[in-house]
């Protein structure tokens, strides 16, 4: 096989790059996606571009109307409501199931998602710290050895990495910096490593129960979320 068949196509770095700029805020929610601006930033041409926002809108992340173009998509309180309680379920049941973890071996996916949020922090990819957050939440849910749990999980990620982003922009701007963000999730792995699951669902509890919609608009206000 060839170096440039082994490379991403044009079409997933277009993805890539899109999902990290509506990851990380640089494309707002509802902000309507213009396709000479697309090209241009990314060096690419309209038939890759419009296959990249074909996938982006089959993950959820942005929405397409005949005539209208693209938009990032949105989420309501009320979504974010639902996706959060619903995470905070799944999860809380992953650490009844699955801690303590007779097999140290099995840290290895959280600790190498923590390992890459800790990167992220550092560079400041904000979109990029999104989704290794995600895959650190996931890892720890798969410590339960739990096939359908693990999948009704992943069936919502996408509309859970729209919150965790959200969330992210809420936190930085309002009580925490990066690497502040990053510590929390080092400190929820430190008590699931140490094996207590009460401790750990205490740590749970203050770590994302609670919905960041219920934010005030100004500075100041402490009732962002911690996912």
């Amino acid at each position: 096989m060839t170096e440039q068949l082994r490379s991403p196509s044009l079409v997933q770095l277009a993805v890539d790059a899109i999902r990290r700029m509506i990851l990380a805020g640089e494309l707002a929610e509802g902000e309507r996606l213009i396709e000479d601006r697309l090209t241009e930033q990314l060096g690419i041409s309209r038939p890759p571009l419009r296959e990249a926002l074909r996938i982006l809108e089959q993950e959820g992340l942005i929405v397409t109307r005949p005539r209208r173009g693209s938009t990032v998509a949105t989420l309501t309180d009320q979504d974010v409501f639902e996706i959060l309680t619903l995470r905070t379920a799944l999860e809380r049941l992953a650490i009844e199931l699955g801690v303590p973890v007779r097999d140290p071996g099995r840290f290895k996916d959280a600790q190498e998602a923590l390992a890459e949020m800790e990167r992220c922090a550092d560079a400041e990819d904000r979109g990029s710290l999104v989704q290794a957050g995600h895959r650190f939440h996931s890892a720890l849910v798969a410590l339960a050895g739990h096939r359908r749990l693990i999948e009704a999980y992943a069936s919502v990620q996408q509309q859970l990495l729209l919150c965790m982003a959200r969330n992210l922009y809420a936190r930085e701007h309002y009580y925490e910096d990066l690497h502040e963000h990053v510590a929390r999730h080092r400190k929820l792995l430190d008590l699931v490593e140490a094996g207590d699951p009460d401790a750990v669902l205490a740590e749970l509890a203050v770590h994302g129960e609670r919905s960041f919609s219920e934010r005030q608009s100004t500075p100041g206000s402490r009732s962002a979320s911690n996912s």
